[in-house]
């Protein structure tokens, strides 16, 4: 990469990676390939990223904490399934530019076997923010059965609308994860869960 400026953020350092992840594979991509690509140092990799796994994930921490953050300011009168079906749709809203790249990432996440083992992790971390949100609202406590029920079931919402996004490019990733949080919505309803005090 001849002539190219050295990395100087998280997203060069992040673009330089699905680069090499597309050309030649995520588990042979080293990350001595991806410091080598964006013309950093194996030090500076780890300044911002604490593993080849991390850059895949980007700015999930981040992420979450905002997840966390507007779950909090919800408004307590609004039904807190509405609330966690916005909040969803919102985390993962995309700007047009970011689509392509949150497409390579969620390939990855998705379908890499490599990846599956820290996913589980990742995913443990949402469900968590959600069944705390849910058992604040519902007077229960977040390892309860409902606040872990509605924290799986509304993270299997979120991957299968992802899954649809990846097989149909043409359809909307906000659409899809509204219909998804729309239909665990409707099944929570129909138990008898009422989704609007607690």
């Amino acid at each position: 990469m001849a002539g190219r400026p050295p990395a100087t953020s998280r997203l060069d350092i992040e673009r330089a990676a699905f680069a090499l992840f597309a050309e030649q594979g995520f588990d042979e991509t080293t990350v001595d390939d991806i410091a080598a690509a964006a013309r950093i140092s194996r030090r500076t990799f780890f300044r911002y990223f604490a593993s080849k796994n991390d850059v895949v994930w980007g700015e999930f921490d981040r992420g979450l904490e905002h997840l966390r953050e507007t779950l909090g300011a919800a408004d307590p009168t609004q039904a807190w399934l509405t609330s966690l079906r916005l909040a969803v749709v919102e985390f993962n809203a995309l700007a047009p530019e970011q689509v392509p790249l949150h497409r390579q990432r969620m390939e990855l996440i998705l379908h890499v076997p490599a990846l599956q083992a820290y996913a589980t992790l990742m995913y443990a971390r949402w469900r968590a923010v959600v069944a705390d949100y849910v058992a604040a609202r519902t007077g229960r406590k977040p390892d309860d059965f409902v606040p872990r029920l509605v924290g799986h079931t509304a993270l299997a919402a979120a991957v299968a609308a992802y899954e649809q996004w990846l097989a149909e490019p043409s359809a909307a990733l906000g659409d899809l994860l509204d219909e998804a949080m729309h239909y665990l919505a409707r099944g929570l309803i129909a138990t008898g869960e009422d989704p609007g005090h607690g």
